[in-house]
């Protein structure tokens, strides 16, 4: 049986002086929580609940019918990353009827990494509409499913209307070494956003380790 977490595991060191929140996000069962999860050094904070009929109508099941609960307000896990930084992640829910929250989870976030699944290409653009309307920047990171077709690069970026400087990804969200190597791409596309010629953009000091706008249909997202 697994022992419970110490306190010197539960709290940052005194030594920490920077922290960076990061946004974890995607439609509907697209693996936000198991990202988060995979990756956080704590037990990770969830906000799930049963899914009930009265959600049938909102919350798209086809390709996920094993699916019996959903985040309903966020995700939350910790990444110290050195003795004077740590990183935050908080995983956003997509469906359009938690909006509310997106105002106080995007402020202060350096940036996001949107989860996307082959097999709902489309349900990935509210969600980056809204990280636009924010003003958060942002990766892709395509998860993969057992069963889900698979496309070349330039087919994805085509399908999900991406900028040619915004970076696309393939990761497994269950597995840590593949969702950090995922999230240091898109620390990555940040730390090339604090060009001196770029936008004036906020950076962490530390690299992740290693192994470690267009409008759009308004649909419902995850």
């Amino acid at each position: 049986m697994a022992s419970a977490p110490s306190s010197e595991d539960m709290y940052v060191p005194q030594t920490v002086q920077t922290a960076v929140k990061i946004l974890v996000t995607g439609h509907f069962a697209v693996g936000k929580t198991t990202f988060v999860g995979a990756l956080s050094e704590i037990p990770p904070l969830r906000t799930e609940e049963t899914m009930t009929q009265a959600g049938a109508a909102v919350d798209d099941l086809a390709g996920v019918e094993g699916k019996t609960t959903t985040t309903v307000a966020m995700d939350f896990g910790r990444l110290t990353l050195s003795e004077s930084l740590v990183l935050y992640l908080f995983g956003a829910p997509g469906q359009a009827r938690f909006q509310q929250l997106w105002k106080d989870m995007t402020t202060g976030a350096l940036g996001a990494l949107v989860l996307a699944d082959t097999r709902r290409l489309d349900h990935s653009f509210p969600v980056m509409d809204l990280l636009e309307q924010y003003g958060v920047p942002y990766a892709v990171a395509v998860n993969t499913f057992q069963g889900a077709p698979g496309y070349d690069e330039s087919e994805l970026r085509e399908a999900l209307d991406l900028l040619a400087e915004t970076p696309l990804v393939h990761c497994d969200a269950r597995d840590r070494a593949s969702a950090t190597d995922a999230l240091i791409s898109l620390v990555q596309y940040l730390q090339t956003r604090t060009d001196p010629t770029g936008p004036d953009q906020p950076r962490p000091q530390d690299q992740l380790p290693a192994g470690a706008s267009q409008t759009r249909t308004d649909q419902e997202f995850a």
